[in-house]
């Protein structure tokens, strides 16, 4: 089976589990914010690679807490 290359906007909310409303990705493309897409004609299609490189740009990187870093401290 093909993998899927784009997503339309419901996919897109489906894909963040209706955390991402369809309204706010249309008010997102209205500011240009948000994940990148292609429109052709009315159709707008969001590419999955640029969701994906989306994702990784909003990522939050947490340190481990202090008393993980006495554990590992420990242990050598």
């Amino acid at each position: 089976m093909q993998e899927e290359t784009f997503l339309t906007a419901e996919e897109v909310s489906k894909r963040y589990r209706g955390e991402i409303s369809v309204g706010t990705l249309r008010n997102w493309r209205a500011m240009r914010v948000g994940p990148a897409f292609v429109k052709i004609g009315k159709a707008v299609l969001y590419p999955v690679d640029q969701l994906e490189a989306w994702d990784q740009k909003n990522l939050v990187a947490c340190r481990a807490s202090p008393s993980a870093i006495r554990t590992e401290q420990d242990r050598a």
